[in-house]
C-alpha cells in the first residue's frame, strides 16, 4: 500500500494537472472499525471503535470566486461544482459530493456565514465504499475540517465531531455520532470508548498478543440509499416511547432508549427485564403503537417518524430494545476486560464479539447471508471472535485473531471466502487485512 507521503505527492501532481495550480494544504480524516457496540450510539449508549489506517485525503486551494469545485481521483465519481453560497443537498441521491457538501454546510451554518469564498478540492480515498468502515463520514469530517481551515476559524475536536455528526443528517440518515467522533478523537495505538451527552473519549488499551482483522464481504450497503437504517432508528425511538409510557414517564419527551434507563435509574440488566415486561415479540402495527400512545396515525407519521420510514408497515420493538440494552452492556464488559487484562482476555473478548454478532443477526436483523458466512469462516480459521461491523446488511466483519496464527488465518479466509468465488477479485488491502488503531483527522500545510 502506498505511504501517506507517496499519496500526498501523487495528489499534488493530480491537483496541478486538474486545476493548473498547487494546493495550499491537505486534510486527512480516517475511517474506523467499530470493535463492539453496534447500532447503539443513536440510542445514547457508549461505543468502542478505533480509527483505521485507511482514510480520506483532500487537497485544497482557496479561490477568489465563490465557486466550490470538487473532483475525485477515482473516475467513478464525477466532478461537481456549485456556488459556495447556494448549497443544495439532494436526499434522494446519496452522490459522493453530497457528503462533502454536508461537512461544508455544517460549518457554514454553525458560524452563520453567508458570504463564503470558493475553493478547488481534489478528493482521494482508500476506504472501500459502502463497506461499513465509514468512508462517507470520513468525507464529511474531512470537508468540515477543510472548510474550517479555509475560513481561518478554530473549533475543538469535540465541537467539530458534533457539528459533522449533525450535518451528515442532511443526507437523510439518522446516525448517532460514533463515526465522526472517532474520526476526530482517535489516537494512534489505542481504541476509544466514545460516550455521548456530553461527548467524550477514553483510551481503551487492547490486549497484546492479538490483532483485529477486517474482512470485506464484498456486499455493498449504502445506508443513505435505503430505509433499513432509519427504520431501525425509529424502532428504537418507538420502543423508548412505549417503555417510558409503560413506566409512567413523560414519553413524548423521550427519544432514546438510554433516556428511559437514566430516568428510571436502573441497570442495563434491569432494563432488559423492563423490556420483557412491557413489549411483546410480535411486530407492532402503526395503529397498535398509536393506541398505546394515544395519538393519531397522522401524529405518528409527522411528529415521530422520519420521512423515509412513514410508510413502514410494522415495527419490531421488543427485539430492537433487547439488542440495544444487551449490546450496551457488552461494550462496558469489553472495556472492563481490557482494563483488568486477565490471562484469558482474548477468549473473553472474542466471546463478547460473537454474542454481539448473534444479537445483530437475530434481534437487530442487520446481517446478511454473506456476512454470516464470512463470520463463520473467520471463526473456523482461528479467530477468537468475529462479528459484522458498521451498519450491516453487507460491508465488513471484524475478527479478533491471536497474533501467532495470523498468517494461517489470512490464508484460510482468503481460500475459503474469496478464492474462486468471484468476490473481491483482488482482495489485497481492500478485502482482508490486519489493522491497528490509527490517529485522527489532521491538516498538512504545503511546504
Amino acid at each position: 500500500m502506498p505511504t501517506l507521503c507517496d499519496r500526498l505527492l501523487k495528489l499534488k501532481e493530480m491537483f496541478k494537472s486538474k486545476f493548473g495550480s498547487i494546493p495550499k494544504f491537505y486534510v486527512r480524516a480516517p475511517g474506523r472499525v467499530n470493535i463492539i457496540g453496534e447500532h447503539i450510539d443513536y440510542c445514547g449508549y457508549s461505543v468502542l471503535p478505533m480509527a483505521v489506517e485507511q482514510d480520506m485525503l483532500i487537497a485544497v486551494e482557496p479561490v477568489k470566486t465563490q465557486t466550490l469545485q470538487l473532483a475525485n481521483t477515482n473516475p467513478l465519481y464525477p466532478d461537481f461544482s456549485t456556488s459556495a453560497n447556494a448549497i443544495q443537498i439532494d436526499k434522494t441521491k446519496p452522490l459522493w459530493h453530497n457528503y462533502f457538501l454536508c461537512g461544508f454546510k455544517g460549518i457554514q451554518e454553525h458560524f452563520g456565514l453567508s458570504d463564503l469564498t470558493g475553493m478547488n478540492c481534489l478528493v482521494d480515498g482508500n476506504i472501500p465504499p459502502s463497506s461499513g468502515l465509514s468512508s462517507s463520514s470520513a468525507l464529511v469530517c474531512c470537508a468540515g475540517l477543510v472548510t474550517l481551515t479555509v475560513l481561518g476559524l478554530k473549533l475543538s475536536k469535540v465541537e467539530l465531531a458534533e457539528i459533522c455528526a449533525k450535518s451528515e443528517r442532511y443526507i437523510g440518515t439518522e446516525g448517532g455520532g460514533m463515526d465522526q467522533s472517532i474520526s476526530f478523537l482517535a489516537e494512534e495505538g489505542t481504541a476509544k470508548l466514545i460516550e455521548f451527552s456530553p461527548l467524550r473519549a477514553t483510551d481503551v488499551k487492547l490486549p497484546s498478543g492479538a490483532v483485529f482483522v477486517i474482512a470485506n464481504s464484498c456486499v455493498e450497503m449504502n445506508k443513505a440509499a435505503t430505509s433499513h437504517f432509519n427504520v431501525r432508528v425509529m424502532e428504537c425511538r418507538l420502543a423508548a416511547k412505549l417503555l417510558a409510557r409503560h413506566k409512567s414517564l413523560q414519553w413524548d419527551k423521550v427519544l432514546r432508549l438510554e433516556e428511559v434507563q437514566a430516568q428510571l435509574g436502573v441497570s442495563l440488566e434491569e432494563m432488559l427485564s423492563v423490556a420483557e415486561d412491557a413489549l411483546h415479540p410480535e411486530p407492532y402495527s402503526p395503529e397498535e403503537i398509536c393506541g398505546y400512545l394515544g395519538i393519531s396515525l397522522e401524529e405518528l407519521r409527522t411528529q415521530i417518524l422520519s420521512p423515509n420510514t412513514q410508510d413502514a408497515p410494522v415495527f419490531k420493538l421488543y427485539q430492537r430494545a433487547k439488542h440495544v440494552y444487551s449490546e450496551a452492556a457488552r461494550v462496558l464488559q469489553f472495556k472492563q476486560i481490557c482494563e483488568d487484562s486477565p490471562e484469558d482476555a482474548v477468549a473473553q473478548l472474542g466471546e463478547l464479539m460473537n454474542q454481539s454478532h448473534r444479537s445483530c443477526r437475530d434481534l437487530y436483523e442487520c446481517s446478511c447471508p454473506e456476512l454470516d458466512q464470512l463470520v463463520d469462516t473467520c471463526r473456523r480459521s482461528g479467530a477468537q471472535g468475529s462479528r459484522l461491523t458498521g451498519a450491516g446488511w453487507g460491508g465488513c466483519t471484524v475478527s479478533l485473531v491471536p497474533a501467532d496464527v495470523l498468517p494461517t488465518f489470512l490464508a484460510r479466509v482468503h481460500e475459503a471466502y474469496y478464492q474462486g468465488s468471484g468476490r473481491g477479485e483482488a482482495p489485497g488491502q481492500h478485502g482482508l487485512f490486519a489493522t491497528k488503531p490509527g490517529g485522527g483527522a489532521l491538516v498538512f500545510l504545503e511546504a
